[in-house]
């Protein structure tokens, strides 16, 4: 009989043990906490100059390294900002517009259409019309959910000059644990379209 109950007890805590509980002596079950993710410490926002060698001109994070971009597709004047404590790379493109208005539109067109492409994992997207300095329009976008880009932007002085943003995190971290970084990213990004000048 007391070999019965050994073996019954037995099966229990293998059961238990099987479904990711734990048995306690005196039979309390035991939770165990889900894997947790490290603390985020944020840095103050500090800004330097963006190189003189661009036809454009804004302030950058001083947390951040500026390289050119590498991607086969590059083109002159793309550049990538790098967050390396984020693993984090804002990709800026840039396209002469020439005073062409068909042009203008292709490029606003291609930009909807790379944003557009994240709607199947978006949960939300969120664009705001704004203006630079000088008073051109940007055109932001906060993008919701597990996708692989959570801003996007793109300005133009309608005329000579279309630059194009995107955010992009090189982990497999969930957007939700990111939210402090994103949402510290995107001020260094809003810092970089108001100090944005065309040359």
């Amino acid at each position: 009989m007391r070999k019965t109950i050994r073996l019954a007890l037995l099966a229990t805590v293998a059961i238990v043990l099987g479904t990711g509980l734990y048995l306690l002596l005196g039979g309390e079950v035991y939770l165990p906490k889900p894997p947790g993710y490290p603390r985020i410490v944020l840095p103050a926002h500090e800004y330097t100059n963006l190189p003189d060698s661009y036809p454009y001109s804004f302030e950058v994070s001083k947390h951040a390294v500026v390289a050119q971009h590498n991607s086969p597709r590059a083109q002159k004047y793309w550049i990538d900002i790098h967050y390396p404590a984020f693993e984090a790379t804002i990709e800026i493109t840039y396209k002469s517009v020439k005073n062409d208005p068909m042009l203008l539109h292709a490029y606003c067109a291609e930009a909807y259409r790379l944003t557009a492409k994240h709607q199947v994992k978006a949960s939300s997207i969120q664009e705001k019309s704004l203006k630079t300095k000088q008073g051109h329009p940007i055109v932001l976008t906060a993008l919701s959910g597990q996708v692989p880009s959570q801003v996007q932007f793109y300005t133009t002085d309608m005329k000579h000059h279309f630059l194009r943003g995107a955010l992009y995190f090189n982990t497999a971290s969930q957007n939700d644990y990111l939210a402090p970084v994103i949402a510290f990213i995107r001020e260094d990004i809003l810092h970089l379209l108001n100090t944005l000048e065309w040359k």
